[in-house]
């Protein structure tokens, strides 16, 4: 166990020259790599007939623009330079798969059209038919956060239940050990029979995903509370609803957002797979559409587009706990 103060303290702990030029160096790997980038981009021949625009060339030089300032910048600012630092290995290996990518498709054709398309034809895929990516993100997103929303709002409520009562949780326990690990998806043909909609049924699929491991990580958090926490609010006079959300809830929060993450994780998948064999609208239809029409650079485009809008979820969650459970930020293991 460390605290805070003392990894700050380690942080400025004094370093020797040597480590101070192989920090910096660190820190332009990512520009030596975009320009490598560019470079066989545009001065290495290409394979066959394949043709480059300049979309893909001002992609990279607008991200190297990034980095550099970020460079500037930690000239300055300590923050900076170790925020750039950590990420500098990571965006220097993006790059090299940038270079790679464009080696093996683009210049060589080692992977062969139209299963391989290059980024810099991705790209172009993905402007032209920007309207109805947009389009497909905003479909997806409304029907991941219905089934998500409200598999976790059930979820909290019957693993606030079990943990508190143990007569619901004598009745519920059962079911989620018969529910609980099998696949959301498994029930999908049932699903599309019974529901009134395909939207409905996806909701409730995901939802389904959703609230099991929010409930077992409620459950679990509650139950792990020590019982002199209850009993000392007793002692002060807190009656039984004062016990649940003053003292049980904020005590199992750690182990609710958990369940929150694994359940976003769950909920993504089943989405995925809601939409590609259902659902008329969304990424993962549109990936199985431009498939069928052999419109590989589409489908990577949307694949590509699914990566970065779940990272985007999953980090705004994860801001999100650290802005709830800031109180635990003191200790760290």
């Amino acid at each position: 166990m460390i605290t805070r103060d003392e990894l700050a303290e380690l942080e400025r702990s004094p370093r020797t020259r040597t480590r101070v030029v192989l920090d910096r160096l660190v820190c332009a790997l990512p520009l030596a790599a975009g320009a490598l980038v560019l470079v066989q981009y545009y001065f290495v021949p290409n394979h066959g007939g394949n043709v480059i625009t300049e979309q893909y060339a001002i992609f990279i030089a607008f991200f190297m623009a990034l980095l550099f300032v970020a460079l500037f910048a930690s000239l300055f600012s300590n923050a900076v330079f170790r925020r750039l630092r950590f990420k500098a290995p990571f965006y220097t290996l993006v790059f090299c798969i940038f270079l790679g990518w464009d080696y093996l498709t683009l210049k060589t054709g080692i992977l062969i059209l139209p299963f391989f398309p290059w980024p810099d034809r991705i790209l172009n895929a993905m402007t032209g038919d920007a309207d109805m990516l947009l389009d497909c993100v905003k479909n997806s997103l409304i029907l991941l956060f219905s089934g998500y929303f409200l598999g976790s709002g059930a979820g909290l409520l019957t693993g606030i239940a079990c943990g508190v009562n143990k007569k619901f949780d004598y009745w519920i326990s059962p079911v989620m050990k018969i529910l609980g690990p099998i696949p959301s998806v498994t029930w999908l043909p049932i699903i599309v029979v019974l529901a009134s909609s395909l939207f409905s049924g996806s909701v409730f699929l995901i939802a389904l995903g959703v609230w099991y491991p929010v409930t077992l990580s409620t459950l679990t958090g509650i139950s792990n509370i020590r019982k002199i926490y209850f009993e000392v609010a007793q002692t002060l006079g807190a009656g039984g609803r004062q016990l649940i959300f003053r003292v049980a809830v904020p005590s199992a929060l750690p182990n609710i957002f958990q369940g929150l993450t694994q359940g976003m994780s769950v909920a993504c998948t089943t989405l995925l797979v809601a939409e590609m064999m259902g659902v008329k609208s969304g990424l993962g239809w549109y990936i199985t559409w431009q498939k069928s029409w052999a419109e590989f650079a589409k489908m990577y485009s949307a694949i590509i587009l699914i990566c970065l809008t779940f990272m985007v979820v999953n980090q705004t969650l994860s801001l999100l706990r650290k802005r709830i459970l800031r109180w635990r930020e003191g200790m760290t293991q």
